[in-house]
């Protein structure tokens, strides 16, 4: 029964002990707003009295340590040591406790799959360029300057989940889409190669220039002058094609550029492959090797509309992550509305067999579009 007091007075001594050391600690403390002090003199008045109240505290604590002492048999030293050995106790145990916490906030956060299901399919031109910024810089903060970026042409104004034909060919893409689309990227996206401001500092946004290239092919090369200096320029060549001038010219903007970004955009080749054998230029396909493919260029953010077994489809590339598939699903409670259901990822460019495979999983997609369409009349007629 004595021991169990004894502890009980030992652990309110710990308490009292400790109270004290914050309190010392809370006045310590000198960096605070101005305004909280009124004079110096009230600040030293405030302190002497502190000072007095801890020294009535530690008197009191060294005689309550004599009295466990005297209650157990043992010298003061002991009992102040047993105390502290406690003290010691639970500030290890603390310590073990916040290491296991993060071994297992480590541990989950290697396990935990990021492979880019949490993304969104934007809907709109501007939700679609915010998206692309992000991808581009990301992919600039990890080195990579030579950048592709395949853009859903859409209009301002309009939306995803459209129908759209382009009777005017490349210009009017261009016109319409991809220069628009490009312009607000390169207003937007931020690539410096070195830091010529403060990280908090206002910077004015950049002057974008155009520049036709070929009027009839709808290609441009489009600038950002930075208005901290060329360092952070951004150029992009619009809608390029297999044309042996494209690679030529790429090849002079890629040396021009050094270290800073440069973006192909909408490129209307796939791969080397289309790059055909041509007479008027028989090494044309080796030159792309060289400049294009061996220098990188690679896609950075991707956005693509794909018809597959009648379903309407949709991938989408954005850096670092795998390629997120998506398909038009019908909404059973508005018949003239689809809702956006993600099918699944893959680590490369999704194929029309990629889709059909994962499309034969869902529920939604068990009947073809137009079976879905004829069970709906049926049920509207019962």
């Amino acid at each position: 029964m004595m021991r169990l007091a004894t502890t009980v007075v030992i652990a309110f001594l710990q308490l009292f002990e400790g109270h004290h050391a914050f309190s010392l600690g809370s006045n310590a403390i000198v960096k605070r707003p101005c305004h909280q002090y009124r004079s110096a003199a009230v600040f030293s008045t405030n302190d002497m009295g502190t000072q007095d109240e801890a020294e009535r505290l530690l008197q009191r604590a060294r005689e309550m340590r004599a009295e466990i002492a005297a209650l157990e048999g043992r010298t003061v030293t002991e009992v102040e040591a047993e105390a502290k050995q406690e003290r010691e106790n639970r500030r290890q145990a603390l310590l073990d406790q916040e290491k296991q916490s993060l071994k297992r906030r480590t541990e989950y956060a290697k396990d935990r799959k990021i492979d880019g299901s949490m993304m969104e399919v934007p809907e709109t031109f501007e939700d679609q360029v915010v998206q692309a910024r992000v991808a581009v810089e990301r992919a600039f903060r990890d080195g990579v300057t030579r950048q592709t970026i395949r853009f859903e042409l859409i209009p301002e104004g309009q939306v995803l989940n459209e129908d759209r034909q382009w009777p005017g060919g490349a210009q009017e893409m261009y016109r319409e889409a991809a220069g628009p689309l490009t312009r607000e990227l390169l207003k937007q996206v931020k690539a410096p190669t070195k830091q010529d401001t403060a990280p908090n500092q206002f910077v004015k946004p950049p002057t974008v220039k155009s520049q036709d290239i070929w009027d009839f092919d709808g290609s441009a090369l489009i600038t950002a002058e930075s208005s901290v200096g060329p360092s952070a320029d951004v150029q992009a060549m619009v809608l390029p094609n297999t044309d042996v001038k494209y690679t030529k010219d790429i090849a002079t903007i890629n040396e021009a550029m050094g270290d800073r970004l440069f973006l192909l955009v909408n490129p209307f080749w796939r791969d080397l492959e289309s790059w055909g054998f041509n007479i008027m230029a028989p090494n044309a396909k080796k030159m792309a090797q060289d400049i294009i493919f061996d220098k990188g260029y690679d896609e950075t953010y991707v956005l693509l509309k794909k018809s597959v077994r009648g379903e309407d489809c949709v991938c989408l590339k954005a850096y670092p992550y795998d390629w997120q598939l998506y398909a038009y699903a019908d909404d059973e409670y508005w018949p003239n509305r689809s809702i956006l259901v993600r099918l699944g990822s893959t680590k490369h460019e999704p194929k029309a067999t990629d889709f059909a495979k994962l499309l034969e999983k869902r529920e939604e997609f068990k009947m073809s579009k137009n079976m879905r369409q004829m069970q709906r009349l049926m049920n509207k007629d019962k």
